[in-house]
């Protein structure tokens, strides 16, 4: 209604500054009235004012506060020589429209509604619509306004898309579990690649997209920690999804890992392993080296650490044992070299901190099909009893189960002692041997 034009003269005298206040009271109290003009207005009018008022709606009008009808006012204008409804002069005055705001609020509930259920079938469709953790997320989502902002077409072709990023990543989802994803068995994947296979194009889950969002917001749900806010903090939450972002700076650490081809790539490790040297493996050699290519003969033992302390004291002792470093929790790079050592039949076997954290990463770990090393409830209690009083490190945070022995967690949470790898150096290093 904005381009309606009033007679000029008739433009002039309602723009008077006096009725200022009469318009803006009039808009707020149409626009709560889906733009009809009923209700009444109550403004402050000096002498100005009220002369001004008084000539439009033809009665008199005294100076102060003025009680104003608006189905009157709506009658006197249509009447007048500006011959148009209130709703058309506020408009034309102000050159701003009117919003019918109960039906804006009306439509962007029915959106909400329905990117909602959107949302709860992309979540069905990808088996996790009875996950505990599903009422915080979609409560997340609905109090931060991510789908009603976005619009109903492009809102719900996210909470798909979202879906269908959640159901390619469904191999490493274990609901019975407290810790719903595991580092595998399953592929791991660059960004690019899963967003081409689940959104159509390589970008549709970069940084700022709202079905990255979505996702990340129902990992971090899942995990039963903050949403992610800072960049360096979603490409760890990527990764820990068996997402990597970037296949080249991402690396696991590795010892005396020989693998039996012949090709140059395994050549070029055999000869590192034969100068002593610690390898980094990234994402993007293991893949350049070929999913066939084993990364160590069949048969061998590999270690697995948490703390680069081990790795490094392995080194410093020239252990001929295999030994692999995740760093703390596995990445990328490691989830890959895991998967493929276990796929190939190797003894993958698995140490940690004593700590809950600890077990929480040995859980996923051994998820994936490795073997505890040295993390029985007897290994724990003989560590624990031979450090002296002064070195002891209190137990700290949430208990986390321990399923591969459910008397670790019971003795951790009766000595209330945190053991971290270092403090089993010697013996660690003597498995190695």
């Amino acid at each position: 209604m904005t381009g309606t034009t009033l007679p000029e003269a008739a433009l002039a005298y309602l723009s008077n500054a006096a009725l200022t206040p009469l318009w803006a009271a009039a808009r707020g109290r149409l626009e709560r009235n889906r733009l009809l003009a009923k209700g009444t207005v109550k403004v402050f009018v000096d002498d100005e004012g009220a002369d001004v008022l008084a000539g439009l709606l033809t009665t008199t009008v005294t100076v102060g506060e003025v009680s104003v009808r608006l189905d009157k006012l709506d009658a006197r204008l249509r009447e007048s020589a500006a011959q148009a409804g209130l709703a058309t002069v506020i408009e034309a005055i102000t050159k701003v429209p009117l919003q019918d705001r109960t039906a804006a609020r009306e439509q962007a509930a029915a959106v909400r509604a329905l990117a909602l259920a959107r949302l709860d079938a992309a979540l069905a469709g990808a088996g996790l619509a009875y996950a505990a953790w599903v009422p915080a997320f979609v409560a997340g989502v609905q109090q931060a306004g991510l789908l009603t902002r976005a619009g109903e077409e492009y809102a719900a072709r996210c909470a798909d898309r979202a879906g269908a990023v959640l159901t390619a990543l469904g191999t490493r989802t274990n609901l019975s579990s407290p810790d719903p994803w595991s580092p595998g068995p399953g592929p791991v994947w660059e960004l690019a690649e899963l967003a081409s296979r689940c959104t159509g194009t390589a970008h549709g889950l970069d940084d700022g997209t709202l079905t990255s969002a979505l996702v990340l917001r129902a990992a971090s749900a899942a995990f039963g920690e903050p949403v992610p806010v800072r960049a360096t903090a979603r490409r760890a939450l990527w990764e820990r999804l068996g997402v990597v972002t970037d296949v080249v700076s991402g690396t696991v650490l590795t010892w005396n890992l020989r693998p039996p081809g012949t090709d140059p790539w395994s050549r070029m490790m055999q000869a590192r392993a034969d100068l002593s040297l610690v390898t980094h493996l990234t994402v993007h050699e293991m893949r350049a080296a070929g999913a066939g290519t084993l990364l160590a003969s069949s048969g061998t033992v590999v270690s697995v650490c948490e703390n680069p302390q081990v790795l490094q004291a392995a080194a410093r002792a020239a252990v001929p044992g295999v030994l692999i470093c995740l760093s703390g929790n596995p990445a990328s790079a490691g989830v890959l070299a895991l998967n493929r050592l276990i796929a190939a039949g190797n003894d993958v076997r698995y140490h940690g901190d004593f700590d809950w954290p600890g077990v929480a990463i040995a859980g996923r770990v051994l998820a994936s099909g490795a073997t505890p090393w040295r993390l029985a409830a007897n290994d724990y209690e003989a560590a624990a009893n031979s450090l002296p009083a002064d070195e002891t490190l209190a137990l700290e945070g949430k208990p986390v189960p321990t399923p591969w022995d459910p008397a670790l967690a019971v003795a951790m949470t009766r000595q209330g002692v945190a053991l971290h790898e270092e403090s089993l150096l010697k013996l660690l290093l003597s498995d190695l041997v």
